[in-house]
C-alpha cells in the first residue's frame, strides 16, 4: 500500500519560514519523482517544486530564491524548506510521486500552510 504522508504545516507571519516533509512507504522512492503542490482556495493545483532521480530541481518562479527542495532517499523522505513566506504561499500544501515508467503518479493528503500576521 502507498502512503505520502506530509507534516510540518501550521501557521506563520510573513518572513517566517517552515519545513515540510513528506515521509514514502510501498515504492521504491529513489526511482520516483518526488514533488511539492500546492492548491490556494479558488484556485487551481500548481507544481511549486519537484526533484529528480539524480537531485536535479525545478521550481515555480513564484518561489525562486525563496524555497528549497530535497530528499533523502534512505530515508524515504522529501523536504520543502520555505523561507521568507507570504500571505500569497497560503496554501494546502501536497506531496506527489511519480514513476513515468510504471505509470504511477500517487498524491498525499495534503498540509495546510496558512501565511498571516
Amino acid at each position: 500500500q502507498v502512503q505520502l504522508v506530509e507534516s510540518g504545516g501550521g501557521l506563520v507571519q510573513p518572513g517566517g519560514s517552515l519545513r515540510l516533509s513528506c515521509a514514502a512507504s510501498g515504492i521504491s522512492f529513489s526511482a520516483y519523482v518526488m514533488g511539492w503542490y500546492r492548491q490556494a482556495p479558488g484556485k487551481q493545483r500548481e507544481l511549486v517544486a519537484r526533484i529528480f532521480r539524480g537531485g536535479t530541481t525545478n521550481y515555480a518562479n513564484s518561489v525562486k530564491g525563496r524555497f528549497t527542495i530535497s530528499r533523502d532517499n534512505a530515508e524515504n523522505t522529501v523536504y520543502l524548506q520555505m523561507n521568507s513566506l507570504e500571505p500569497e504561499d497560503t496554501a494546502v500544501y501536497y506531496c506527489n510521486a511519480v514513476s513515468t515508467a510504471w505509470g504511477h503518479d500517487f498524491w498525499g493528503q495534503g498540509t495546510q500552510v496558512t501565511v498571516s500576521s
